[in-house]
């Protein structure tokens, strides 16, 4: 059996104008939790490995700053 992949090409998206409006501000909204999630996520790694790593000036020296 042979199989054969047709290939597809969108050149226009029948949507009334209003209609995307909507749908493109409900996608900005549902966008603001997300960038929350991934701000908690970024932030939790560089806590992770801030406290791994002695994070920023936390060697012991007796330099300027201590």
């Amino acid at each position: 059996m042979e199989s054969k992949s047709n290939q597809v090409v969108v050149v226009d998206i029948g949507m009334p104008f209003w209609s995307m409006v909507i749908f493109m501000v409900k996608w900005s909204i549902a966008a603001i939790p997300a960038m929350i999630i991934i701000f908690v996520i970024v932030s939790l790694f560089f806590a992770v490995m801030g406290g791994v790593f002695g994070g920023f000036g936390g060697h012991m020296g007796g330099g300027r700053w201590g």
